[in-house]
């Protein structure tokens, strides 16, 4: 069953436009990776330095084996150098409604 995930960045004030650049880097990537099936990155209107993405995974498990490679490769420890604070990264499944 298919999932959404949320990754909510929140950018170091003069680290935004990097975080942007890196993250147009991340998602083209993202998206090729096994069970990515969509990724939308979007910037809050009121929050300048509130990024979030919004990705579709065929599976948590897809999602948890890309956060591995990222780790692995260095990905995450480059985030974690733009954030004012942990990135926030929470698990949903769709309901019908």
């Amino acid at each position: 069953m298919s999932i959404k995930v949320i990754l909510e960045l929140k950018a170091k004030p003069e680290k935004l436009q990097e975080l942007k650049d890196v993250l147009a880097v991340f998602i083209p990537e993202t998206k090729a990776f096994d069970g990515c099936s969509d990724i939308k990155l979007v910037q809050n209107q009121d929050d300048l330095l509130h990024l979030t993405t919004i990705e579709n995974w065929d599976s948590r498990a897809y999602n948890e084996k890309y956060l591995a490679w990222r780790t692995e490769t260095g990905g995450l420890e480059t985030l974690s150098q733009l954030v004012s604070e942990p990135p926030k990264l929470t698990y949903f499944d769709e309901l019908k409604a």
